[in-house]
């Protein structure tokens, strides 16, 4: 009987859990799309008022930061897939070498969840006949053979979701009279916030007050320390 180093824990509805930890990833970025971005224009902002200076350091945190986060995720979720991969060709070598083993083994992870051993070895016979890697990997592993994931899809997605979430303070600060661009700024990023965190609570099945608080308190911070570090560069000279 084999036994694995790194196991997953066999799943249901993954089509589904996939889909929700998808839009998860795609909150958590745009989360970060808004708040990096928003520091650096309330900073620049703090700094100096010139259009110019702060759609330019914004554009380069939006561009900075998307290509940033999609490498990173790129380099993540490849990782992942090689593990994914290397795992299903230990399977597939697992059965050639002792399918007997393999299969009283399945009927034993049958048998853990309180299916009745008589039951159990039937179930992993008819679905070791019917698809004995499909079968094992599913069960010992939760992973599906046609279902890993891609780096691609990953990086992309990460890299729309920040652009997505960094579009809006960029708005926010652009587009209102210099006399009030920070503080609708701030106003509007902290609203954004407070959406993303309730949202990846809800899907996380957190409490979601309590994550809509955790990360505006968190943005205000960031943003008041950004406005405060450029409102002393500007006052001092260092950024005419």
């Amino acid at each position: 009987m084999t036994t694995h180093a790194w196991r997953r824990e066999p799943h249901g509805g993954g089509g589904l859990a996939a889909r929700l930890n998808w839009l998860r990833a795609g909150v958590l970025g745009a989360n970060d799309g808004i708040v990096s971005t928003a520091a650096v224009v309330v900073g620049v902002a703090g700094a100096t008022a010139s259009t110019g200076a702060i759609a330019t350091a914004g554009a380069a945190a939006a561009v900075g930061g998307a290509v940033s986060m999609a490498l990173g995720e790129y380099v993540s979720v490849s990782s992942q897939r090689d593990s994914e991969r290397s795992l299903i060709e230990l399977e597939r070598r697992e059965l050639e070498d002792d399918p007997e083993g393999e299969l009283e083994e399945l009927a034993g992870i049958y048998e853990r969840q309180g299916i009745s051993p008589e039951t159990a070895r039937q179930a992993a016979a008819e679905l070791t006949e019917r698809d004995a890697l499909a079968a094992h990997l599913a069960a010992e592993l939760g992973i599906d053979q046609d279902d890993v994931v891609s780096p691609w899809h990953a990086a992309l997605a990460s890299a729309v979701a920040f652009s997505i979430g960094a579009a809006l303070p960029m708005l926010a600060i652009l587009l209102p009279p210099p006399a009030s661009r920070v503080a609708i700024t701030f106003v509007v990023t902290l609203l954004a916030l407070s959406l993303t965190g309730y949202v990846a609570a809800w899907i996380g099945g957190g409490s979601r007050a309590r994550a809509a608080v955790r990360v505006v308190v968190g943005g205000a911070l960031a943003l008041a320390a950004t406005f405060l570090i450029g409102n002393l560069l500007g006052r001092s000279g260092v950024v005419v």
